[in-house]
């Protein structure tokens, strides 16, 4: 039966059974199978450099967000370090043992996931969720953004290309042809887990849904550069994550805050690489071109999304140098009194000037709480006591240091922060997971438990330490 000669329910349900037909038989894959479906899709796909130049090419040209370098280095890196980080873990049977406590740990697929697909990730997103589910023995049924529909299923089909060739069911991998929000809906309604990355919208869907469900929160990146940064060093450093493909990442620095005492010469350093400082008339043309609808809604106009520059600065009817890698615009106003406070989706970036560590605090916090709670932020610092004040008094889940913010979030070779394409941001951005979201959320567990020796402690023991008051 065709997609458009039933129902939603119906045409979900069909899909569904499919899915779990399939994950069915995965359930019963020995450990040496699924790390073989792993490395297989990683080989296959993601180490043929033609096939990744194709898929980058597709998604260029199907969703024209960002740009096809960045694309070709997120599928190129981003999931080669996914199987790097699930090579070796063991995903079937008994996964851990803790004699001391009588304790067994076995691991379980949690079935048929349903993963939203966000456009800006359309060729990585699916890539990276089948490496998880393979190893889990899930299945997947993905609901890609219209915009990506056809760029997500030209992935999937790869996908079960391997599997067909590797001797697993197709049908773990299944993609929504023509996707709707009814459909998305229902999927959500059906499946036994939902992957929810995309719009805040939704996300909180996807919570509301009666199924159970990770999330992503609004990214909105706030960069923080002390008196004591390597100026030099951190320029170039936040123009890379600000310009990767095209800003279309939930991780580009969003605002600078700059210490005031290296402020003008802060600029100097963006100006080296192309950033290109806005005066007051042209930053009030720029607002009108990227929020259409001021102040009576916060909507992005979609065609500054992820564009070239000389294509916001036409929109915006302003003039920059040939070479301007980046627009920045300074800012005072914090929260939800200026819509530079938030996410921009594009290569602009806010810049503040801050009195000092505690000052930079108050506008990440200010800024967060208008938009982009829990996602991350960053600092430029030499000083060990303003990184681990940033950490303690902002609420984020991540707090780069001296490194490119879209790079480390998601995972890089030189920082231990596991590899996914989906960032948990805690309760701050109203998500259950507070990490990074990867292997572990796709699977359910077993705990085995034995008796062991009473452990059980004398209050001597128990309240040692403690001095009641009287």
């Amino acid at each position: 039966m065709s997609q458009n000669s039933t129902d939603p329910t119906v045409f979900i349900s069909q899909l569904i059974a499919r899915a779990k037909a399939a994950q069915s038989i995965a359930e019963g894959f020995s450990q040496e199978k699924v790390d073989e479906l792993a490395a297989a899709i990683t080989w296959e796909i993601v180490a043929d450099d033609a096939l990744v130049k194709e898929l980058a090419e597709y998604s260029f040209e199907e969703c024209q967000l960002g740009d096809i370098p960045s694309k070709i280095a997120k599928v190129a890196v981003k999931c080669r370090g996914v199987y790097y980080d699930v090579k070796h873990e063991k995903t079937v049977g008994v996964v851990e043992e803790i004699p001391e406590r009588g304790l067994v740990r076995i691991t379980k697929p949690v079935g048929v996931i349903g993963s939203l697909v966000p456009s800006t990730q359309a060729e990585m997103h699916p890539l990276i969720q089948a490496i998880f589910a393979v190893k889990a023995r899930d299945a997947i049924v993905f609901a890609p953004h219209p915009r990506g529909k056809r760029t997500t299923r030209k992935t999937v089909d790869l996908i079960r290309g391997v599997m067909k060739k590797y001797d697993a069911p197709e049908d773990l991998f299944i993609s929504i042809e023509e996707p709707s929000i009814p459909l998305t809906n229902e999927l959500m309604k059906q499946c036994d887990l939902v992957m929810a990355v995309g719009g805040a919208p939704m996300v909180k869907a996807a919570y509301s849904s009666g199924t159970p469900a990770f999330g992503v929160g609004a990214g909105n990146a706030i960069i923080v550069v002390d008196k004591t940064a390597d100026l030099a060093d951190a320029a170039p450093k936040i123009k890379a994550s600000k310009v990767f493909d095209l800003a279309a990442g939930c991780s580009c620095d969003n605002s600078v805050v700059i210490d005031e005492s290296v402020y003008d010469e802060m600029l100097g350093e963006f100006k080296k690489v192309g950033a290109h400082l806005l005066n007051a008339d042209e930053k009030e043309k720029l607002k009108r071109a990227i929020w259409p609808e001021w102040p009576e809604n916060h909507v992005i106009n979609r065609d500054i999304v992820a564009s070239p520059v000389e294509n916001i600065a036409r929109i915006a009817g302003l003039e920059v140098p040939d070479e301007t890698a980046f627009l920045l615009v300074e800012e005072e106003l914090t929260g939800e009194a200026t819509p530079f406070a938030g996410e921009k989706m594009s290569l602009v970036t806010a810049v503040y000037k801050s009195t000092g560590i505690d000052d930079a605090i108050r506008i990440i916090n200010e800024n967060h709480a208008y938009l982009g709670a829990g996602h991350s932020c960053g600092i430029f610092s030499h000083t060990p006591e303003h990184i681990d004040k940033v950490a303690l008094e902002t609420y984020t889940t991540r707090v780069v240091v001296n490194q490119p913010q879209a790079a480390t979030n998601t995972g890089n070779w030189v920082s231990g922060m596991p590899f996914t394409s989906s960032l948990g941001c805690g309760t701050w951005g109203n998500n259950i997971a507070s990490e990074n979201v990867v292997l572990k959320h796709y699977m359910n567990n077993t705990w085995v438990i034995r008796e062991i020796p009473n452990r059980k402690p004398t209050d001597e023991e128990l309240f040692s330490g403690f001095t009641p008051r009287s």
